[in-house]
C-alpha cells in the first residue's frame, strides 16, 4: 500500500471513529436532552451538530474544485435554532457524513496532489483533510462531554470506563501490565 492509499485509509478510519463516538452519544440521549444547554449562551448538542453538518456540506461539496467556504453557506445561522427533532438531527448528520465520505472516495492517484482551498487559503489535500479531522474531533468531543454532563451516573462510557483499565488490559493483552 502506498502513502496515498495508507493516508486515505487512515483518515477514513479516524473519521469513522469520531462519527461512531457521536452516534453512541446520541443513542443515550432523549429529544429534550439533545437541546440541553448548561447556560443559555452555550450550544446544545443539536446546535453543535447543525454547525458540523453545515461545515461538512460546505467543505466537502466539490472539495477538489471549489473553495471549501461556499457562498451559499451562512455559518452564523448554524448557531441559531435547533433541529425540529432528534430524527431530523440524525438525518442531517448522515447527510454531512455522506458528503464527506463520498468526497474522500473520489480521491485517487490522479488527484491526490490537488490543492484544496478553504477560505481562499491553499492547502495540500493532506492538510485540508487533517484540518477537518481536527475540527470534527473537537466538536464531537464537545458532544460527548455535554452528553456525559447530561447523563451523569447513567452515562455509558464511549471508551475504557474510569477504573476499568486493568480489566481492559487483561481482555486485550491477557495481563493488566501489558502495554
Amino acid at each position: 500500500m502506498n502513502f496515498q492509499e495508507n493516508y486515505l485509509k487512515s483518515a477514513v478510519f479516524e473519521f469513522c471513529r469520531y462519527k461512531t463516538m457521536g452516534e453512541k452519544t446520541f443513542a443515550q440521549l432523549s429529544e429534550e436532552e439533545i437541546r440541553w444547554k448548561y447556560k443559555e449562551t452555550d450550544n446544545s448538542i443539536s446546535i453543535i451538530v447543525k454547525h458540523i453538518v453545515g461545515n461538512m456540506l460546505s467543505r466537502w461539496t466539490n472539495f477538489l474544485t471549489e473553495d471549501g467556504e461556499k457562498t451559499w453557506r451562512n455559518r452564523d445561522t448554524e448557531f441559531e435554532g435547533e433541529y425540529g427533532s432528534k430524527t431530523e438531527m440524525l438525518e442531517a448528520w448522515e447527510k454531512g457524513w455522506k458528503c464527506l465520505f463520498d468526497a474522500l472516495e473520489s480521491v485517487n492517484s490522479t488527484n491526490f496532489e490537488s490543492k484544496v482551498h478553504i477560505r481562499a487559503e491553499e492547502h495540500t489535500l493532506v492538510e485540508a483533510v487533517n484540518r477537518q479531522l481536527a475540527h470534527y474531533a473537537s466538536h464531537i468531543g464537545q458532544i460527548a462531554f455535554v452528553g456525559r454532563m447530561i447523563k451523569g451516573n447513567d452515562w455509558v462510557s464511549l471508551s475504557v470506563p474510569k477504573g476499568g483499565s486493568e480489566d481492559f488490559n487483561k481482555k486485550m493483552f491477557g495481563s493488566s501490565n501489558s502495554a
